[in-house]
């Protein structure tokens, strides 16, 4: 089911060995694929924005692996606990290790990640070498927002590294692909080099942006505060959001507001928006399925013949324990004691039950954002029909329940959003928010706790969970009626004090942002990953047989994925392992 490229440097193009001729001199020529310093197209504005481009292009890690990309649908939502693998135990069984938090030094996709970022930075590098002798087109200007993109695509790879791998080695435009490279070590923080990048991008890059995609300057301020927000620079991070949300606009020039439907955030027809703080682009039927979104094409209900998208792979099926946690009580507001995992708060699901034999859904009080996150039974999926239950479960005993639901294409849309050109319809055009205006009003809220005001902290999450309660936005049936007993109601009354205020606020993110890639990075940088992870584990684990065999989360080790091996023996003696490994 995979497909998976192995690509083993850091470097823009690979070193080819010119083709070899029998005659005096040959051992001139210069090699293909590098960089050549006479090559005047190369260093025109139109190739400068070409490889600028390529360093775009790298931010779905096509070539590697899925769990290599932005994204982060395995490590930020399986290992997060918000998602279980899927499909059955023998298929990618390389994902395993990210659920069961025994990753290894050896693994294929613990080095794709890093070769994945580190090809991201190498291109950015490109970038920046050639800015360094420009073309006679190119003007100041050009080199300054050219330059300020590379840096911060430049920053946003080593951003995922660091967060990935924590101490990785820094390697800008100035060192030697070909003899420096070796010598780099993983001994220094880089959080600094990060906030350098993200910093020269904001001052630097336009407020807005021709062409859709391209990160402006709002988008640099917001990831510089999403930076802080990883050190717990909360004061620094407050002040960029105060500017964000007061005056940040889309790269086109739109205000940043909510979208008025929670749907429309990850429909391809509609992803483009005032949420869109900075977005990997998809488009589909370009002549390429390349230009699709290649980190889905698992995602997707398994063996729905021409009833469902795409017909495979049943991976990433939302949680038991996620399913869960969108119960509301009485007065619409979530089970923050974290009784939803306990008694009739608890899901009814089909578990172990057959499609053709009877089931009625779930007819408690849920948050309406439930039913555009997870696939269940009985519940209108998008406009295909009625989830089936397990009919379109790979191995229910293995993956839950559920299906995947974010991301994923209309019916409707089959063939036009999508790209038929390859082996499956899940190519689409569905593009995928880094950064959203709500993860920037949740972060924002999270600052405000911490240094700023309880109430503006409970002003931002009540926006998000205003925009959830549009019934407009409803899963409906076909005759207009909800789908579920949706329930969803603002915090009406001051927290009672931080505590509380944390508590609703990073269950806001967990709601909100649910299978987005988020929610482990999340657990990391507040310090409770090892007690939240180990209640997760000792309750889905016993649902699914072998799914979670040997799980356990260690504190002080699993934080982060190991060093690649490969990498280690590529450059002994330079780089040192992470502890626990």
């Amino acid at each position: 089911m995979k497909r998976l490229v192995t690509k083993g440097t850091v470097a823009t193009a690979l070193l080819m060995l010119g083709t070899f001729a029998c005659k005096e001199g040959f051992l001139d020529k210069q090699p293909t694929g590098v960089l050549r310093s006479d090559n005047s197209s190369l260093y025109s504005k139109s190739g400068i924005q070409g490889l600028l481009i390529s360093t775009y292009a790298q931010l779905n890690a096509r070539g590697f692996s899925q769990s290599a990309s932005s994204y982060n649908w395995v490590r930020g939502s399986i290992s997060g606990g918000e998602a279980n693998k899927g499909s059955n135990s023998g298929d990618f069984n390389a994902l395993t290790p990210f659920e069961t938090y025994q990753l290894l030094p050896s693994s294929g996709e613990v080095n794709a990640k890093w070769q994945a970022m580190y090809e991201g930075v190498s291109r950015a590098n490109a970038v920046l070498r050639a800015l360094k002798t420009p073309g006679p087109d190119v003007q100041d200007a050009d080199k300054a927002s050219i330059g300020a993109e590379a840096r911060f695509l430049r920053a946003h790879y080593y951003f995922e590294l660091k967060r990935s791998f924590n101490m990785v080695p820094f390697v800008d435009e100035t060192v030697d692909y070909g003899t420096g490279i070796d010598k780099v070590k993983n001994d220094v923080d880089i959080w600094p080099k990060i906030e350098a990048d993200f910093q020269y991008a904001q001052d630097n890059l336009p407020a807005t942006q021709t062409a859709a995609g391209r990160a402006n300057k709002w988008a640099a301020v917001a990831y510089l505060a999403k930076t802080y927000m990883y050190q717990q620079k909360f004061a620094q991070a407050k002040a960029l959001f105060d500017q964000i949300i007061a005056n940040g606009t889309t790269a086109s020039g739109t205000k940043y507001a909510l979208v008025a439907k929670y749907a429309d955030i990850f429909n391809a027809a509609t992803d483009t928006n005032s949420e869109t703080v900075f977005a990997s682009q998809a488009a589909a039927n370009t002549g390429s399925a390349n230009n699709a979104n290649p980190d889905l094409v698992l995602n997707f209900p398994y063996n729905t013949g021409s009833n469902g998208p795409a017909g495979c792979c049943g991976f990433f099926p939302p949680s038991f324990e996620l399913a869960n946690s969108f119960r509301t009580n009485a007065n619409g507001l979530p089970l923050l004691d974290g009784s939803y995992n306990t008694g009739s708060n608890q899901l009814k699901n089909d578990q172990g039950i057959a499609s053709k034999d009877p089931f009625t859904p779930d007819t408690g009080p849920v948050d309406p954002r439930l039913d555009w996150s997870v696939g269940r039974r009985g519940i209108p999926y998008l406009d295909w029909q009625d989830h089936p239950g397990q009919d379109w479960i790979r191995d229910q005993s293995f993956a839950g329940p559920y299906s995947p639901k974010k991301f994923v294409f209309y019916k409707s849309q089959d063939k036009t959003l999508t790209d038929g050109s390859s082996w499956t319809d899940g190519y689409s055009a569905i593009n995928y928010n880094i950064i959203r205006y709500a993860d920037v009003l949740l972060m924002a809220a999270e600052a405000e706790i911490e240094v700023g005001s309880l109430e503006t902290a409970r002003n931002y999450i009540n926006q998000v969970r205003t925009r959830a309660a549009n019934p407009a936005g409803f899963v409906t049936r076909a005759n207009g009626t909800p789908a579920a007993n949706y329930a969803i109601n603002t915090y009406t009354t001051p927290f009672a004090g931080k505590d509380d205020a944390r508590t609703a606020v990073r269950f806001e993110r967990k709601l909100e942002l649910s299978g987005e890639g988020h929610r482990f990075y999340d657990l990391v940088r507040w310090g409770v990953a090892a007690p939240v992870l180990n209640a997760f584990i000792a309750y889905e684990g016993p649902k699914l047989s072998t799914a979670y065999s040997g799980a356990k989360f260690t504190a002080g080790r699993d934080e982060y994925m190991p060093i690649p091996q490969t990498q280690i023996d590529y450059q002994p003696g330079i780089l040192a392992q992470n502890k626990g490994y």
